[in-house]
């Protein structure tokens, strides 16, 4: 068994097509398949059922991969331990978000990070929590920015910054006459949210109608959707603080504050436990620490720089 043929399994695991993978290696089809087949012999299983289309992994292949991928990622972490000890700011970065943050942060965040950190690449991916926990801990990402605690004990959160919850009322439900909402009084039948799998979802119904959920209208995928669905057929929704400032004048009009409590949510920036690149995860602080109003900031973010 060689760490080559680890790399050619975990590809084809990703693509489910020959051609694909060898490509995504550098290899030819040919190379690929002798190499996989050969692995197979050697531990007399079959990773991949090669009878259907596109090719499946067998259930003994996806415990093989899911092994092959921390055997990749610790052998990338050797290169990313030398590199940190000198110092070395350069290389990729992975770095996932989720919808309900990534409107807002990421249009800036690519200026501000290409201009402050030009010897660092990265690539972006929007994901929802749970697609995020699943690829952190496979080491498909690096790192992400997400709405936390998870608890997850395989996972260190840095808190970011902390987010307000407000109304946006449509002018023709009896809501928008009030100034301010009280929070855990808040009347589920009028009220759209986004689909499941979204954390903001869940945060909503726990201080909705302290949480009891008994009908709504229609599940969205983002927040802009659920914005124009309060603007063309009534009723309300609930948003994060910073996604006002992608809000026409006249949208504004129809925000209130939520009181009795105040409901937030705190984001963070997450990496595996065992994560050492430290310049780069200072990297994308810093970048996030220019981009939010500083009255938001986490405290120690605002003074201290990250050690792990």
């Amino acid at each position: 068994m060689t760490l080559q043929q680890l790399e050619y399994i975990v590809a084809l695991s990703k693509t489910k097509h020959f051609v694909h993978a060898a490509e995504m290696c550098g290899v030819t089809q040919p190379t690929l398949s002798m190499m996989i087949q050969k692995l197979e012999d050697e531990l007399d299983v079959k990773i991949f059922d090669r009878s259907k289309h596109p090719i499946a992994i067998t259930a003994i292949g996806l415990k093989i991969i899911e092994q092959a991928q921390v055997i990749l990622c610790q052998l990338n972490k050797v290169n990313e331990l030398v590199s940190a000890e000198k110092g070395d700011l350069s290389g990729n970065i992975n770095i996932a978000i989720i919808p309900t943050v990534a409107p807002y942060l990421l249009p800036k965040f690519f200026a501000e990070f290409k201009r402050a950190y030009p010897e660092l690449s990265f690539k972006m991916y929007e994901m929802n929590t749970n697609t995020i926990e699943r690829k952190l801990i496979m080491g498909e990402i690096d790192m992400a920015i997400l709405s936390t605690p998870l608890n997850n004990p395989n996972i260190l959160e840095i808190p970011l910054y902390y987010e307000k919850f407000i109304a946006y009322i449509s002018p023709n439900d009896y809501l928008y006459s009030q100034n301010e909402l009280v929070s855990g009084n808040l009347p589920l039948e009028h009220l759209w949210v986004l689909e499941e799998g979204h954390c903001l979802r869940n945060q909503v119904f726990n201080f909705c109608n302290n949480g009891n959920v008994t009908s709504y209208a229609y599940e969205s995928g983002s927040i802009d959707t659920l914005i124009k669905i309060v603007d063309e057929n009534g009723g309300y929704t609930v948003i994060p603080e910073l996604h006002v400032e992608l809000l026409t004048n006249e949208q504004k009009k129809n925000l209130r504050k939520l009181v009795n409590p105040e409901p937030a949510r705190e984001i963070s920036l997450i990496i595996q436990q065992n994560f050492i690149r430290e310049g780069q995860l200072n990297a994308v602080a810093e970048t996030v620490k220019k981009i939010i109003p500083l009255h938001m900031l986490d405290s120690r973010l605002k003074k201290f720089a990250i050690k792990i």
